[in-house]
């Protein structure tokens, strides 16, 4: 699995337990929903994505293109 992946990997399991966390504890969980997806677009324009470095020391490998099908 590449860094990518990792990091979509992440990203969506994170925004899930934080709707059910909300959904069944508290409703001032969704902020940490929109913390992660405010986290989101900022990496699209800065390229800082702190998953990253985490995913890379745990031996994720980084991508050699952008489209493996292709």
């Amino acid at each position: 699995m590449t860094i990518e992946n990792g990091v979509r990997v992440v990203a969506g399991t994170m925004i899930l337990a934080s709707v059910a966390l909300a959904h069944w504890h508290r409703e001032w969980w969704l902020l940490f929903t929109a913390f992660i997806g405010l986290n989101l677009i900022q990496s699209a324009f800065t390229g800082f994505c702190p998953p990253s470095f985490l995913l890379r020391k745990l031996g994720f490998k980084d991508s050699t293109s952008s489209c493996k099908s292709c």
